[in-house]
């Protein structure tokens, strides 16, 4: 049977640390409890709201909502009939990193580019999360979710889920209709490595054959230089999108902006780094009160103690508003704004 927590401190679920609290919330830790979680009249009358780790959610308030904290477990190894990939289905309340870290030591890569994400693996699709070149989109097979339209659970496939950059269904049409307990990777039997970004060829650079050992060290220890520890500095990882621009557009930024840091992308189109775009615009190290832009990676959003979901939006409106200002180019925020 589902415990129902009233009047719940979300303190601890939300990465930044912003002190709110829900009017119910509910731990999930198998698909049972889900399903009468959702049954329940104290849930089917107010809004609801899945939450994993909360690394990638900004809460703004109090909410008079049902929280359902995902923590349904599981991990199991399958091998595809042609022998080509392994399926690895792991329960959505298991934390991402954990997972990098367990298929690698199975001898499963595939995700070390991934490494160190923070959140939970049910969390990952509706981000479409991605690192240094790689996206979930390209190791993703299929995921469970309940679907609370039709009162049953389903499986999506990776059309199904619509993935787009830091986008899904999840995050569009789907939004509020899907609960996902589980996903299925597909890792490469045939495994090469994916050095497309700079940083991270560098980081691998003395090594004549990189194992998929050696790139999660480099992602770990270049996201640790980079990022502060949620444990001791609130924040969301990358707050902003990195934006997409045409080629024409981004010519014309370089003709300006020779240091312009882009990727070009299989359409032909680029992505802008947001991070450099903030620099440029001054903002590393900002602090307006008890929120400000990390000192060392000005794409992180930081929460120092004190504040609300508010302050950081007004922040991050102020941030995507100058680099429009300067550079023609909107930038948005990853994180879902609740």
């Amino acid at each position: 049977m589902a415990d129902f927590l009233e009047f719940y401190p979300l303190r601890p679920h939300n990465t930044l640390g912003f002190d709110v609290t829900a009017r119910y919330a509910v731990p999930v830790r198998s698909e049972d409890d889900l399903v009468q979680a959702l049954d329940d009249a104290r849930v089917a009358s107010r809004p609801v709201l899945v939450l994993g780790g909360g690394s990638n959610v900004v809460l703004t308030g109090d909410l008079d909502a049902a929280v359902l904290l995902m923590q349904i477990p599981g991990y199991r190894v399958d091998t595809v009939s042609d022998g080509e990939a392994s399926l690895v289905t792991v329960g959505a309340g298991e934390n991402w990193h954990a997972t990098v870290l367990r298929t690698i030591a199975d001898g499963l890569p595939g995700l070390e580019n991934l490494a160190l994400i923070p959140g939970t693996v049910g969390a990952a699709p509706i981000q479409n999360i991605g690192a240094y070149g790689v996206e979930l989109r390209e190791r993703f097979h299929a995921l469970r979710a309940w679907d609370r339209q039709t009162r049953r659970f389903v499986t999506l496939d990776a059309e199904q889920c619509a993935f787009g950059y830091r986008d899904s269904l999840f995050k569009q049409a789907g939004r509020d209709r899907f609960v996902i307990t589980a996903v299925t990777l597909r890792l490469p039997r045939r495994w090469q490595p994916a050095l497309g970004y700079a940083e991270l060829a560098r980081g691998v650079a003395h090594l004549p054959a990189p194992r998929p050992e050696d790139i999660r060290d480099a992602v770990i220890a270049i996201r640790s230089a980079k990022l502060p520890d949620p444990a001791h500095l609130g924040n969301a990882g990358s707050f902003f999108k990195n934006p997409v621009v045409s080629a024409p557009l981004r010519d014309a930024l370089l003709r300006e902006h020779p240091s312009l840091v882009s990727h070009q992308q299989a359409d032909g189109s680029y992505k802008l780094a947001a991070g450099w775009l903030i620099d440029q615009c001054g903002f590393k190290g900002w602090r307006e009160g008890c929120v400000g832009v990390h000192d060392r990676q000005a794409l992180v959003l930081v929460h120092h103690g004190g504040g609300s979901g508010n302050d950081l939006m007004a922040l991050a409106a102020r941030i995507a508003d100058t680099v429009a200002q300067r550079f023609g180019v909107r930038i948005e925020p990853e994180p879902v704004v609740i």
